[in-house]
Parts: C-alpha cells; sequence; structure tokens
C-alpha cells in the first residue's frame, strides 16, 4: 500500500509539470503556471501606442541610424577600440548630446568563431568598450539604458571563418529618460522634429528708415 501511494505521489507531482520543465507547480506559489514571464506587456504595449512613445521611439530610431553611423567594429578576439571606432563613436556622442530625453542601448557581437560562450563574454565586453567610451565623452550612464550581447547569434554575414563586419557593436534608441521635463508632458514630437520645430520660429527682419532700424 506504501508502494502504491509512493507511486501515485510521483506521478502527481509529475503532472505539474511542464514537458520543458520550466514550471513545476507543486513546488511553486499560485498562479506560477499562469504568468510565463510577460505578464503586463499587453497592457505596457498599448499603453506606448496610446501615448504615442512607441510610434515616437521608432521614429527617432531611424533617425539616429540615418544621421549617423550606428555600428563599430573590432579587431579578431578583441574589445580594443580603434581610431575608426573611436570616430565612430565620437559622431554618435555629438548626436546623443543633441537629445538629452532620449536612451540608448548598446549591443556587441562577434564572429562565428570560438564557443559561444566565450563569444557571449566577448560580445559584452565590446558593448561595455562602447558604452565607457561615449560616457568618457559626456553622455550619463544612466542614459545608456542596458548593454547586452548577442554574441555570435545574430552574424550580419553569414560565415564560420572570421569576419570583421561581424565583429561589432550597435548603439540604438531605446527610449525616453521618464523624469525628463519634455517626456513627462508628453511632448515626444517636439523631442523628435526639434529642430524642424526651431526653424518655423519667426524670425525677424530690419529696415533702415532714415537712419533708425525698424523691426517688421
Amino acid at each position: 500500500m506504501k508502494h502504491l501511494l509512493a507511486t501515485a505521489s510521483l506521478v502527481a507531482i509529475a503532472a505539474c509539470t511542464t514537458d520543458g520543465g520550466t514550471y513545476r507547480s507543486y513546488f511553486s506559489e499560485a498562479g506560477a503556471m499562469v504568468d510565463s514571464g510577460g505578464f503586463g506587456n499587453a497592457n505596457m504595449n498599448n499603453h506606448l501606442v496610446m501615448t504615442g512613445e512607441k510610434g515616437y521611439v521608432y521614429d527617432l530610431a531611424n533617425r539616429f541610424s540615418q544621421e549617423v553611423a550606428s555600428t563599430v567594429n573590432f579587431a579578431f578576439n578583441s574589445a580594443t577600440l580603434d581610431a575608426g571606432a573611436r570616430d565612430t563613436l565620437n559622431e554618435q556622442a555629438a548626436w546623443i548630446r543633441q537629445f538629452p530625453e532620449v536612451r540608448f542601448r548598446v549591443y556587441g557581437h562577434t564572429d562565428k568563431v570560438g564557443s559561444p560562450g566565450y563569444n557571449k563574454q566577448l560580445g559584452l565586453r565590446r558593448a561595455h568598450a562602447a558604452v565607457n567610451y561615449l560616457v568618457s565623452q559626456g553622455i550619463s550612464r544612466s542614459r545608456l539604458e542596458a548593454v547586452a550581447s548577442y554574441g555570435e547569434t545574430q552574424p550580419l554575414i553569414v560565415t564560420q571563418g572570421r569576419e570583421r563586419r561581424n565583429r561589432r557593436t550597435v548603439t540604438e534608441v531605446s527610449g525616453f529618460v521618464k523624469s525628463h521635463p519634455a517626456v513627462m508632458d508628453g511632448r515626444y514630437a517636439q523631442v523628435i522634429y526639434r529642430d524642424y520645430v526651431r526653424s518655423a520660429a519667426p524670425t525677424s527682419t530690419l529696415s533702415m528708415v532714415g537712419g533708425e532700424n525698424l523691426v517688421e
């Protein structure tokens, strides 16, 4: 009888375990089987769409990639920034300084040479190198929202050999600084189209009449 009860208990525990072994509700809190880690994402997406933030982030990301080079390349098995990389990051820093309301994320990548685990760490070192250089150029580290590594998983050029174009970091717009006054007022459009807003301001013209300057 004891053996039968023990067997039944094991079957019941196994029934509460998913095939992937991700959730074991027998040992977890109530609701663990329901929450797959994405709870609230739909509401957050709706909020970003309704407030316009999601669309404005997309527009800013496109503008950033069009106006400056977003990619920095590295030598083989290296996270050291060469002169070309520093020049590119200087351009990025100059652009970023114009938009104090905007946050950025830097992603690190490698080529296929080496183990996945090693390349994951190498990509992270490259991302940190780019972030540290941007900080040295006056960009607040708090605006560089996160540093992530894709390692060898997202190559630009599909090859098992050495490929410089795959050894890179990519800087992208990731969102807005929530505490910034312009963002708190929801003035996302003014952030993106600031140059256009400024150019729309009327300019005064001066006319000389009888030796005096008159403003028209």
